[in-house]
């Protein structure tokens, strides 16, 4: 089984999801839609990046998000429940002529949201861009899991192992399903992801690769954030496993209607021509756009306002899923 690129390889596309369901965003649904559209047309860079195709529920939204995206973003209808393709759309192996798409069973989010759509979304993209199609009854979603190119994945295991998702499931069964899938030998495990994440704890919040074995961590802003702890088992347990690590400040205490939001710099995604980073107006936004700008200098470093995201669950690179050249 052909193993997918790491993020920084070479997209021919990237697949975005535009908001379709007013009644899971409340008031944050209209500048949800617009972070989105703005996301999309950075991403497209004028043309010059790669090709941006904005996932659409129906004929109405997609008229409306014609009209706040540059002109190069391809807008397509697909029905689907909301935005989070991370982990409703397939994972795209191999390259070239020899790419598959991996479709992982879905059953939203450990049975919390489960939305017309979401199921069958990524046997309709894999069918539309004509990728063979492997169906892989683990139920996975795609922001649980990131991997560093040479072999190397990590998660977490309040999610991977969590039994909404895959009753009985232990280390190394997830291990050896995930290398028969996806060809990985080896699994970085840490523990929980952050607090509030109702994704039980996806990875891409909590830990990036930037290079082959090269993990980005948080470290926590301020005496009150409130993943602190989280952030210091991920770093003992990366330490311990043995891969080199860089730090980022996390965004701090990000509260929404009173409470800690999963709000994180980790979101980020990897264009092929610039890096779009979650900004949060955080003391700290500045501080951690130039870290990613040390960790990628031949891409341009973009902040974007993604609290509006936020308040549906996830930020950049949950809406997205890249298609490898």
């Amino acid at each position: 089984m052909p193993s997918p690129l790491p993020e920084w390889a070479p997209h021919e596309r990237l697949w975005i999801g535009y908001p379709a369901l007013r009644h899971e965003w409340g008031a944050a649904f209209d500048r949800a839609r617009e972070q989105i559209a703005a996301f999309a047309s950075a991403v497209a860079d004028g043309g010059a990046g790669e090709t941006v195709t904005l996932v659409c529920n129906s004929e109405g939204d997609a008229a409306l998000a014609r009209d706040q995206v540059e002109s190069t973003v391809e807008v397509i209808v697909e029905p689907l429940g909301d935005v989070w393709l991370r982990d409703t759309a397939p994972v795209i192996t191999g390259t070239g002529a020899d790419r598959r798409a991996a479709d992982f069973a879905f059953n939203g989010w450990g049975g919390k949201y489960l939305m017309p759509g979401d199921v069958d979304i990524g046997a309709r993209l894999a069918a539309r861009y004509g990728f063979p199609r492997d169906a892989h009854s683990l139920v996975l979603e795609g922001g649980a899991i990131d991997w560093d190119g040479a072999g190397l994945l990590v998660t977490t295991e309040q999610c991977l192992l969590n039994p909404n998702r895959n009753a009985g499931l232990g280390h190394g069964e997830a291990e050896r399903i995930l290398h028969d899938a996806l060809g990985f030998t080896r699994t970085l495990w840490l523990g929980d992801g952050l607090l509030n994440d109702h994704t039980d704890g996806h990875v891409d919040n909590l830990a990036r690769w930037v290079a082959p074995g090269l993990l980005l961590l948080p470290e926590p802003s301020g005496s009150d954030d409130p993943n602190a702890d989280v952030y210091r088992d991920a770093l003992n347990r990366a330490e311990g496993f043995g891969v080199d690590i860089v730090t980022i400040p996390s965004p701090g205490r990000i509260e929404m209607d009173g409470e800690p939001a999963p709000a994180s710099y980790m979101n980020f995604l990897i264009a092929n021509r610039i890096i779009a980073m979650p900004a949060y107006g955080s003391t700290w936004d500045d501080a951690a756009a130039d870290v990613l700008a040390g960790l990628f200098p031949d891409r341009r470093i973009i902040p974007l306002p993604s609290d509006a995201i936020l308040a549906g669950g996830g930020s950049f690179h949950c809406t997205s899923q890249q298609v490898p050249a």
